[in-house]
């Protein structure tokens, strides 16, 4: 891109008032704005000239099912691939603003907008989509520039995501990480941490679903001696832990609407007030949170404020599922066992060209954290300095009482909520119902595996739960 012309920012919407609007905002900002009517004249443009970043509706008739917005989303792509397009969407049509990021799109945001967010927003995303230096698509290079150290892979995607890291972690951006229980989300905060100008600070983590609501503000913004029964002496809280480091909000999806408003006054104006104490503290905190629901659908739902949603969305990172990265398995399992060997002592240990090719073909629902833990039985049970395809199966049927064989969780065809639901219940039979097991064999908070039983409308908790 000449360095000389000022960016242009391609605006797409039938209303003409918003046409004008959006002109305002970008002229005062400093961009070049060309405005289309709908998608013909859109396509009409992006034929004649490139642009740098593209603000979309997604509804142009009286249809609001917006499929003609996801069309455009895709002949926009398809004709120029690197500009990001941002969404815009009506409050109610924000499931439909998910599926155009399913899609491709960067982010979204709703009318009417904020327009000191809507700016922060154009910035950050123009940002993260600065071309990189050539050559810097590789692993090599990229480990040559960053410390992304503990992430084993070289799948296009994950090359992708690393990326991203290396270009927002020196801003002080929230970062908002997307991806399934087990995939790795708690690394990429440590990674975006490590490559910042933060990294001589902590990064403070916190599980979301863990805090109940009673001890919210006591665990968050501290307290002072006195401030109630328990309060024997002044307690610092975790965002005063992370001043001038990060906070990782892990789970944040898991936090309640009461809890939702007093994060969002942080965030705003970075100040917080220690629980019975006189006066408001600073707070100079880097958020990154994560999540394995779609936050966007919350909002719509109302589960999630809108306005802390877009507090905690400026840089949204999608970490793809094991299963969409097959050919980094092989790297990882490798990795894995090195680590679990050494952990216990263990000699050296291979794996079998058998035994990879078995594990790269498995669905994996748990990702890698699901992985490791078959690594990790198969190598105490197997106690072998080679473990083979036949190894795992053995240690499969001994998982499950030597009944099920090679049968495997069966969750082709289901969608992330009913493969969700399907792994709570095998876990629920696999442990007899108690609850602190199934929520360690998840990888959850005992408060986060409460809602989710809830929301599958799995019923209350067994009586089993009393067992040791």
């Amino acid at each position: 891109m000449d360095s000389t012309r000022k960016q242009r920012i391609l605006i797409v919407d039938d209303d003409s008032a918003v046409q004008v609007s959006l002109a305002l905002v970008l002229k005062q900002q400093g961009y070049e704005a060309l405005c289309a009517d709908g998608p013909r004249q859109a396509l009409a443009l992006l034929e004649q000239q490139s642009v740098d970043l593209v603000l979309q509706d997604m509804n142009f008739s009286l249809q609001t099912s917006g499929e003609e917005g996801l069309q455009l989303l895709a002949d926009i792509r398809a004709m120029q691939p690197a500009p990001p397009v941002l969404l815009m969407t009506a409050w109610g049509s924000i499931a439909l603003a998910v599926r155009g990021m399913q899609a491709g799109a960067a982010n979204f945001f709703t009318k009417p907008w904020d327009n000191t967010q809507l700016a922060e927003l154009i910035r950050t995303t123009l940002e993260a989509a600065a071309p990189v230096p050539a050559g810097n698509a590789s692993r090599q290079a990229l480990d040559a520039q960053f410390d992304f150290s503990g992430i084993v892979g070289e799948h296009p995607r994950l090359l992708k995501v690393l990326t991203t890291i290396g270009q927002v972690a020196n801003t002080r951006a929230p970062v908002l990480i997307l991806g399934e229980s087990g995939c790795g989300k708690e690394l990429i905060a440590d990674a975006i941490h490590r490559n910042s100008p933060r990294a001589s600070k902590p990064i403070i983590k916190i599980n979301m679903g863990a805090i109940t609501p009673t001890l919210f503000e006591s665990e968050m913004f501290g307290h002072v001696r006195g401030a109630f029964t328990d309060a024997r002496s002044d307690r610092k809280g975790h965002i005063a832990s992370a001043h001038e480091g990060t906070l990782f909000l892990d789970e944040i999806g898991e936090l309640n609407r009461s809890d939702q408003v007093k994060l969002l006054r942080v965030l705003q104006d970075q100040t917080y007030q220690p629980v019975g104490a006189s006066r408001s503290e600073k707070a100079d905190v880097r958020i990154v949170s994560a999540t394995n629901r779609e936050l966007a659908e919350l909002v719509a739902s109302g589960e999630f404020r809108e306005d802390l949603f877009y507090r905690l969305n400026l840089i949204t990172i999608r970490l793809p599922p094991l299963r969409e990265r097959r050919s980094d398995i092989a790297l990882l399992a490798r990795h894995i066992i090195g680590e679990v060997a050494a952990s216990y002592g263990l000699p050296t240990t291979t794996l079998a060209p058998q035994a990879l090719e078995w594990l790269s073909a498995q669905p994996w629902p748990g990702n890698i954290r699901q992985l490791k833990q078959t690594l990790e039985r198969t190598l105490l049970l197997v106690g072998s300095s080679e473990l083979r395809q036949a190894d795992f199966v053995a240690a499969e049927q001994h998982e499950h009482g030597g009944a099920l064989g090679t049968q495997r969780l069966g969750v082709d065809g289901m969608t992330l909520e009913q493969v969700e639901r399907h792994m709570i219940v095998h876990a629920l039979e696999q442990h007899h119902g108690n609850i602190s097991r199934v929520a360690k064999a998840l990888g959850l908070s005992r408060t986060a595996l409460y809602r989710r039983l809830e929301r599958h409308g799995l019923g209350s908790v067994p009586d089993s739960e009393a067992l040791p």
